[in-house]
């Protein structure tokens, strides 16, 4: 099994208030589906993006922190599950699931895994 990244896109302006009943019962159920599948290792929605903090390394080592997304762009990731999928069509009709429950752009994309010497996944650490 591997895991997959299922991001859910918002607008820089996207307002939670838009967020009917119908959208939330519909995100509770599709989060039933993937627990009684055993697919869902996390789920986490993020505040705005407004509320970011970016973080740059200096060539002088110290660390410099920035209000704001790292990225400026029209989009951003507003909240996202972690599954873990025979493959990426697996992966990929959950995110079908995602993207109708959210009504919004979804996202997926795999995990890179590395093997270790004794032959497991650094992921699975």
């Amino acid at each position: 099994m591997a895991q997959y990244l299922v991001a859910i896109h918002h607008t820089n302006n996207y307002d939670p208030s838009v967020e009917g009943e119908a959208m939330h019962r519909d995100i509770d159920a599709l989060n039933e589906e993937m627990i009684a599948a055993g697919v869902r290792t996390f789920v986490g929605g993020l505040h705005s993006v407004s509320k970011a903090k970016a973080l740059r390394a200096q060539p002088d080592g110290k660390v410099l922190i920035t209000d704001g997304p790292y990225i400026e762009a029209k989009e951003h990731i507003g909240g996202f599950w972690v599954l873990e999928a025979a493959d990426l069509d697996e992966a990929l009709a959950w995110g079908r699931k995602a993207a109708v429950a959210c009504r919004a752009p979804v996202e997926v994309r795999a995990f890179q895994s590395r093997i270790r010497k004794d032959g497991r996944s650094r992921a699975a650490d």
